[in-house]
């Protein structure tokens, strides 16, 4: 299957496709009409004596300014070269290429009026795995990502620079070196290029993609902590779910049931006298399920965005070109923020659990060491995820309740929606690291389970785990199994589903 630009619809699992290389893109003839069509009604504009906002005008504080034909060219450059004000640290190529990718559809929609010529050129670039380099701030998230995108293109005219391998070579001489020439932008192009919601965007999708793992992966190791804990499966039964039928909780109380499958553990102390388990084990299906609800508002909301055209002004028709606020990031944003929420909370609760699992009940020796004082087992690592845990809370505090005034007040409310983005992507890193070190604990207090044997996908993760770390007999440097777990965890190496 070929993805078209500007004709399918796309969803975060295609465009992850696309930028992963395993699905193959293109623009059709259909796109390429309505591509063509738009272009034509952009010119007829340009050529009038009738001011239109972006094409003929200049920008922000300045509509108010006609720019003559002869100098469309030049206030079209000079719209890219004095927004390319980012700072900091460059964003991970995977999230230059998909604001490419999320770029180039947008445009394909025929609203835009860019030239086929500029398009089929960042199509080039993604093709040829040529990822400009982009700074991560620097965007207020309207006016669209302004900064980001100014950066993502100036390489179109032969300005900013690639990513090639792990250097940073200058745009100028990688053009040369493929035989390509700058282009020069013409009418509205520049404006088309940086207004826009990409760079939030890109973000929602390397985060979504992300979370969906993890969700099923806290549902692993929540399992695995509760065997380890001698935990009760009771309140993952689906009559108690059904009568407070949210879906999310649905969703976990049903994952639970199936990590729990012919589980001789689980069964071998379903009549003992324990009435009840700590929230943190028993209100699973409630507090991943709430996580899980945020992710499906995420992604209905970033696949909305995905298909969607968020530049300014979005031209109509020959004569009517509208100046509105498609561009403004403030639906994601706050969507954005709810996940951070919600990916916190995952990391809040396996905090927790790791707490239970050391306190020595239930059979369970203290620190999870049967040689305690000389030794001090899993104490220590607990630290690790309470440290995790307070970073992730401060880091949740919504950029889009905030707005500063930008553009001598003409952009007085923006969205932070960047911002939100990328502390998104923050959090989930961090939420990596503690389910790791859950995991790390669960498989250690499953050892004082045998011989009791656990449900099949549980017995393959413990089976996974130990094949990178022992388990703990007396103290050793526990930094190098950390990060094994953390390995397994980046690398979606655990079984989160029957296969």
């Amino acid at each position: 299957m070929t993805f078209k630009y500007g004709i399918d619809t796309l969803t975060v699992n295609i465009v992850m496709a696309i930028c992963n290389g395993s699905m193959p893109a293109s623009i059709t003839k259909d796109a390429i009409n309505k591509v063509n069509a738009c272009r034509s009604k952009v010119e007829t504009m340009a050529s009038s004596n009738k001011a239109v906002y972006g094409i003929n005008t200049g920008f922000g504080p300045l509509c108010d300014v006609q720019i003559t034909p002869e100098e469309t060219s030049k206030l079209q450059e000079n719209l890219l070269i004095t927004h390319a004000v980012g700072v900091g640290k460059p964003i991970d190529k995977e999230l230059s290429k998909l604001m490419m990718i999320c770029k180039v559809h947008a445009l394909c929609q025929g609203y835009s009026g860019i030239r086929l010529k500029v398009i089929e050129r960042i199509l080039y670039f993604i093709e040829h795995d040529l990822i400009p380099v982009v700074p991560e701030q620097g965007s207020v998230g309207a006016s669209g990502d302004l900064a980001p995108l100014s950066h993502l293109f100036l390489p179109l005219i032969g300005l900013g620079e690639f990513w090639i391998d792990h250097n940073i070579v200058p745009a100028k001489q990688v053009l040369q070196e493929h035989n390509l020439s700058p282009i020069q932008l013409q009418a509205k192009e520049g404006l088309a290029l940086i207004n826009g919601t990409q760079f939030i965007l890109a973000h929602a999708i390397l985060g979504l993609d992300k979370m969906h793992y993890l969700l099923d992966l806290a549902d692993v190791a929540g399992a695995m902590s509760i065997e380890g804990y001698k935990g009760s499966a009771s309140p993952f039964k689906e009559a108690l779910h059904t009568i407070r039928p949210f879906k999310g909780a649905l969703k976990v109380a049903e994952r639970m049931r199936m990590l729990f499958e012919h589980s001789e553990n689980i069964m071998s102390h379903e009549n003992c006298e324990r009435v009840q388990d700590p929230y943190s084990m028993r209100c699973i299906p409630q507090v991943h399920g709430a996580s899980r609800n945020a992710y499906y508002h995420l992604m209905e909301l970033a696949e909305i965005e995905l298909n969607s055209v968020t530049d300014n002004p979005i031209v109509l028709s020959d004569t009517v070109a509208i100046s509105g606020g498609n561009f403004h990031g403030q639906p994601l944003a706050m969507a954005l923020d709810y996940a951070s929420i919600a990916a916190s909370e995952l990391g809040n609760i396996s905090d927790r659990r790791c707490y239970l699992l050391i306190e020595g009940k239930f059979g369970l020796p203290r620190l999870l060491t049967t040689g305690g004082g000389l030794n001090s087992g899993f104490m220590i690592p607990q630290y690790t995820t309470a440290a995790l845990v307070t970073e992730n809370k401060s880091l949740c505090f919504p950029p889009s309740a905030d707005s500063i005034p930008t553009s001598l007040g003409q952009e007085d409310h923006v969205s932070m929606g960047s911002i939100s983005g990328r502390k998104f992507n923050q959090i989930l890193e961090n939420l990596e690291k503690i389910l790791a070190i859950e995991l790390m604990y669960a498989a250690q207090a499953m050892e004082f389970r045998r011989p009791n044997k656990f449900s099949d996908i549980l017995e393959l993760n413990f089976n996974i785990i130990r094949e990178k770390v022992d388990k703990l007999e007396d103290d050793r440097l526990l930094k190098d199994d950390i990060y094994a777990m953390i390995a397994l965890v980046k690398d979606q190496s655990l079984i989160v589903s029957k296969q």
